[in-house]
């Protein structure tokens, strides 16, 4: 006998039932809700006990609410990864060959030139080329293995974020969602983000957007008699309710289907390698796309529309961020020139040696030839891994990571990474004004009741006392039940405000005036309260509905004190008496009492009552006689000709740090709007106070019905050029419905009046917020006051609610930015010399200066060293005192250029100079034209060295970008930095003193040491000089990176999921590595992110059930899908099929085998 009275399978079976068929199977099978909560031994109205070893053992019977996360990739499958890099497995190939031709001497070879020490020494450049790339891919592995950890520990700060109420042991708890178990009663409202399946025990006007699971975006209506199935990863767009927890992870809808991607994936993979075993790509081409569908999220959006142009709009915001593709299309475009100029560098060194070899010198080809092809080679591919700067994703990656971690100290919890990046260029805030510029805790400091008006809370002896009871109960009943008042622990303490803020506020009031809203709450439970109209952004009203004791019903109603007092024909005057409110005296209200607490900044609020009583008893003007019950689905004449009870004036007082935050925004080139559902009074009360509205300036505060007719056409439509006329000007926009958000977001952003294209962020707590969320470049949801749904859409959580979080996103953001734009600087200089040097060494002296192995150190301190170094600076506030840089603005400015080309002229001088006359100027012997395999000579050792050097130091120059002319000023404040510059300075005296043969190197004395530290200080000192060139007298086009990247860009690699897609034929190799680091990290949302989880046990005929079951669910609401889940359902229905019939086949082919062998 199970310990349960429901198995699991059997709650899994469950839930695959849907509307009708649910209910009659929760009837016939459970005896009702109530019977089904007794058969998991749970109480619907106190929940669970509250008792660790229950909870447990539920856990171990049904499951733990946790979807189990793919194992991360271990540190041999991260070095596997790196040395896909086309550049080092050439190397290494090379190096290879090199030191097997290094111990090969033909017969009669003539080695006079060079004695046997010499000769038996080749072979250690080979392997100190090996253990340069042994090296370069540790580093890469372990910058991977260290990101993957930090973007998991994201992941998981991220999940513990969602909490969820549940009942247990009587008392209203939040849990993360994890901890939820089968039997759990939850407490689900509008906005929430359903983490498990269940059934509804009892619900207010509850609807359910469940098009995440279906593709439909109908709102569907959940109640105990329609329909009671709650499924998990739906969310809540209306009502509340009481949910029973009948499946958790693994065994509810999310987790079943996840599973079932998990087969298809597998399944996908096998079809694509068979495909590429045969060799075929017709007709097993279209079988892999309709696989692939499953797992990649455009395919999802291209089967669900039909077309791929719809897939890319659909989601084209979160694919690239603005320096995500300025800079992928920038390390392509240098990495065309690197091939380029490596490849010339190799077929020169080529013909040049055969011309004077075999023309010149007229000998004869031998084997011991191939040492000088293998030679030149690695020459060419060690000049395109200097050329190639996949730093630059790395720098990016470092930066990112970085900035997320402190981040997460300064309350922004930042979801999608490039959103950090994206914030520093941010020209527009849009602010909600609630909790965000507000302290969203309320309190009620004014009220009108019996036509007097209270300063302040009134004695309730002074109050008429059926006036009282009846505001009492409204305020008490008509609220959601989970917002509570929990009074203070310690005296001068503040009370604790748990749900709704308003209500809270509200509820407060009650308890002020002496009075306990709970106990009015017992005498009316939720479950006898016949209908609730509940808030929402169109209504903005809430209303409730109690049966009378005499028999009737009591509407009470809350709300916008304008749109209330509009439905009221009687108000509750002097001593409560009953009197007539026409539209002049609602004039007359507006003016003398709302109008006055609204510019005080106060949020006003009606209460208001209306009876229904049987035709026999109606005794009152306000009563409303009937003889069959009201239809409680005509809302407009329900909640019409109501009586006025009292209109409260709350006030939620401005954050005391935020107008301080908004003048650094301002003076920081970043315009503040003020977005609000409230009235226009309050809002410009509320703005002036902040610092958005200044006296005497030329801004407008619009209501949203007048935003709406300004920028319409005749036909209704927004038109872009009327919006253009607004925009600029607008700083308030209230009573604004959420659509009238997504317009001004989206009209702000494809706007082109401005020189630089706007880059905006919005921050959203409600659920209709979600589509404003998404647009935006940055959206940043609540993460106290803020619904699940608008959590899920956003791209950074503020956790403290406040207005000044976002300035700290801002100044990191420009932080990683400039930190990127430091580190493109150096680099880009370290690139233009080098590859030069190499270039011109190749055809000049038939060699190169700078030797593999010492190209490969530079290329380890240009990359990875200095990616690190540049990328943990710390943000000033500096940043905020310049504009920000915009859409449009280009990745390199002119200042950057003047910088790059300034110090490679100094460099290559110097370094030119060296080549061709440092035998000279040091009296030592000549480097150039050395034969192979020749010791290291000091002048070619002098060449290095003052390379590094100069690089070193032009690492201090990179710090600045701006024309600063104190490049050390904060150079202490980053302790990474300076460990690694004197860790690298002491890593290439070491180099240089006691590197010999394995880099190439001959010892220095003092006087060459400091000619070489001269040469690289004179770095320093060069840059003051560059520093003194103006800007303004430079050509306007010496830029790189500007305008927009084009969304079709040819040159643009796709970001594929690198596990299961073949990358494009004509794509260039090295690209692998970048994509690799931007589909890993930078992406965010790609589609191995969608964790799949372990096959689970069930025979796959089960899971075509429940996919089956699941499609029947949809038809019966909607006979066509569309929807990109509907499609990926039918697509694993289809895999699962071909699995069966699959194995089918091989079962009845093994019977007829068997019966053969019977019958001989």
């Amino acid at each position: 006998m199970p310990e349960y009275g429901a198995s699991l399978e059997e709650l899994r079976a469950l839930m695959e039932y849907r509307s009708a068929e649910a209910k009659e199977k929760i009837e016939t099978d459970y005896g009702g809700t109530t019977g089904l909560c007794e058969r998991l031994k749970t109480d619907p109205n106190n929940g669970l006990p509250n008792n660790e070893e229950e909870l447990e053992r539920r856990r171990n019977v049904f499951g733990a609410n946790e979807i189990p996360p793919h194992p991360p990739k271990c540190f041999l499958q991260l070095v596997w990864e790196a040395l896909q890099d086309v550049t080092l497995v050439i190397l290494l190939v090379s190096a290879i060959v090199s030191l097997a031709l290094s111990f090969y001497r033909p017969p009669g070879e003539d080695t006079a030139g060079s004695d046997d020490s010499e000769h038996d020494a080749g072979w250690i450049e080979g392997v100190a080329i090996l253990i340069s790339v042994i090296v370069v891919v540790l580093v890469t592995a372990l910058n991977d293995y260290t990101k993957e950890r930090q973007f998991r520990g994201l992941q998981a700060k991220i999940e513990t974020e969602h909490r969820f109420f549940v009942l247990r042991g009587g008392q209203s708890v939040q849990v993360v969602v994890n901890e939820l178990v089968v039997g759990d009663i939850a407490q689900i409202k509008y906005g929430d983000l359903i983490p498990s399946d269940g059934i509804i025990i009892q619900s207010n006007d509850l609807k359910m957007d469940e098009s995440s699971l279906t593709g439909e975006s109908d709102q569907i209506r959940k109640s105990p008699e329609h329909d009671p199935i709650i499924l998990s990863g739906t969310h809540v767009m209306e009502g509340s309710g009481k949910m029973l927890v009948t499946a958790v992870g693994v065994n509810s809808q999310t987790g079943i289907i996840m599973t079932l991607l998990g087969a298809a994936k597998t399944v996908a993979e096998e079809e694509r390698k068979t495909a590429k075993r045969e060799g075929g790509d017709g007709a097993s081409g279209a079988e892999e796309g309709t696989a692939q569908a499953l797992l990649d999220s455009k395919g999802d959006e291209a089967m669900a529309n039909g077309k791929a142009v719809a897939a890319a709009e659909s989601d084209g915001k979160k694919e690239r961020s603005v320096l995500q593709a300025k800079l992928t299309r920038l390390a392509i475009q240098i990495g065309y020139a690197g091939s380029f100029v490596a490849g010339c560098t190799v077929l020169i060194l080529i013909i040049r040696f055969c011309i004077s070899r075999y023309a010149i010198d007229g000998k004869s080809f031998s084997l011991a030839d191939f040492q000088h092809f293998i030679n030149f080679l690695i020459i060419g591919v060690t000049v395109l891994v200097v050329a190639v700067p996949e730093g630059l994703p790395l720098a990016v990656t470092l930066s990112l990571a970085y900035s997320v971690k402190k981040m997460m100290l300064d309350n922004n919890l930042v979801r999608h990474l490039d959103a950090c990046e994206t914030m520093g260029n941010a020209t527009a805030i849009c602010s909600d004004k609630t909790g965000t510029l507000t302290t969203n805790r309320m309190t009620v400091v004014q009220s009108f009741v019996n036509d007097v008006h209270y300063k302040d809370t009134p004695k309730i002896e002074s109050l008429d006392q059926n006036t009282a009871k009846l505001m009492m109960d409204c305020i008490s009943i008509n609220s959601s039940y989970s917002s509570q008042v929990i009074p203070p622990k310690q005296l001068g303490e503040q009370a604790t405000q748990l749900g709704n803020k308003t209500e809270c506020g509200m509820l407060g009031f009650v308890l002020a005036l002496g009075k306990s809203y709970q106990e009015i709450r017992d005498r009316h439970p939720e479950e006898t309260i016949p209908k609730v109209y509940t808030f929402n952004s169109v209504r903005k009203s809430m209303s409730t509905v109690i049966n009378l004791p005499d028999g009737g019903y009591r509407v009470f109603s809350k709300g916008a004190s304008e749109i209330v007092t509009k439905r009221c024909k009687y108000f509750l005057g002097k001593n409560g008496t009953l009197t007539k409110f026409s539209s002049k005296d609602a004039e007359n209200l507006v003016r003398d009492v709302i109008e006055p607490m609204a510019s005080d900044g106060l949020r006003t609020i009606c209460v208001a009552y209306k009876d229904y009583v049987p035709s026999s008893k109606k005794t009152a003007d306000n009563q409303i006689a009937y003889s069959s019950e009201p239809d409680w689905e005509n809302e407009e004449m329900i909640v019409g000709d109501m009586t006025a009870i009292a209109v409260l004036g709350i006030q939620d007082p401005v954050r005391p740090e935020v107008p301080a935050a908004i003048t650094r925004c301002q003076e920081a080139g970043i315009t503040v709007r003020m977005v609000t559902g409230d009235n226009i009074n309050t809002a410009r009360s509320i703005a002036t106070a902040c610092g958005i509205l200044k006296p005497g300036e030329d801004f407008i505060a619009l209501e949203g019905k007048e935003f709406n007719a300004r920028i319409r056409d005749e036909n209704g439509e927004v038109s872009q050029e009327k919006l253009d006329l607004i925009w600029p000007k607008l700083r308030v926009l209230a009573r604004a419905q959420p659509s009238d958000k997504y317009v001004l977001v989206k009209g702000i952003i494809d706007s082109r009046v401005t020189d630089s294209r706007e880059v905006v962020a919005v921050t959203g707590d409600g659920t209709n917020d979600g589509p404003a969320l998404k647009k935006a470049d940055v959206g940043f949801a609540m993460g106290i006051a803020g619904t699940d749904v608008a959590k899920e859409a956003s791209d950074i959580i503020l956790t403290d609610d406040n207005f000044t979080s976002i300035v700290k996103a801002v100044m990191w953001g420009r932080n990683v930015y400039d930190s990127i734009a430091k580190f493109l600087q150096f680099q880009l200089t370290v690139n233009v010399v080098a590859v030069v040097v190499a270039f011109v060494g190749a055809c000049a002296i038939q060699d190169t200066p700078l030797k593999a192995v010492q190209m490969l150190w530079v290329n380890l301190i240009m990359d990875t060293l200095a990616s690190l170094a540049l990328a943990t600076e710390m943000p000033t506030e500096e940043l905020l005192k310049r504009k920000p840089y915009g859409r449009t603005s280009p990745l390199i400015s002119r200042t950057m250029c003047k910088n790059i080309l300034g110090h490679a002229v100094y460099q290559l001088v110097i370094l030119f100079t060296l080549i061709f006359y440092g035998e000279v100027c040091f009296n030592i012997p000549s480097g150039r034209w050395a034969p192979l395999h020749s010791p290291p000579s000091k002048h070619f050792t002098i060449v290095f060295n003052t390379f590094v050097m100069m690089t070193l130091f032009n690492e201090i120059n990179a710090r600045k970008i701006h024309g600063e002319r104190n490049i050390f000023k904060g150079l202490f404040s980053n302790p990474i930095y300076y460990v690694i510059w004197i860790a690298t300075m002491i890593s290439q005296v070491v180099i240089i003193q006691f590197g010999g043969r394995w880099f190439s190197t001959s010892a220095l004395n003092t006087t060459e040491w400091l000619w070489c530290l001269a040469f690289g200080v004179g770095t320093l000192l060069w840059g003051q000089i560059v520093t003194s060139i103006p800007t303004g007298s430079l050509p306007a086009n010496m830029t790189i990176g500007s305008g927009e990247a084009p969304t079709n860009d040819p040159l643009m690699p796709d970001y594929e999921d690198s596990d299961t897609h073949e990358k494009r034929s004509g794509q260039i190799l090295w690209v692998r590595g970048l994509t690799r680091l931007q589909t890993q990290v930078i992406g965010g949302e790609r589609s191995d992110h969608l964790i799949p989880v372990p096959l689970s046990s069930a025979p796959t005929d089960q899971a075509i059930r429940v996919v089956k079951a699941f499609q029947a669910g949809l038809d019966r609401r909607e006979p066509s899908l569309t929807g990109q889940s509907a499609a990926r359902l039918r697509e694993i229905s289809r895999q699962l099929r071909l699995q069966v019939d699959s194995e089918n086949r091989s079962r009845s082919t093994s019977r007829g085998n068997i019966k053969e062998t019977n019958n001989l």
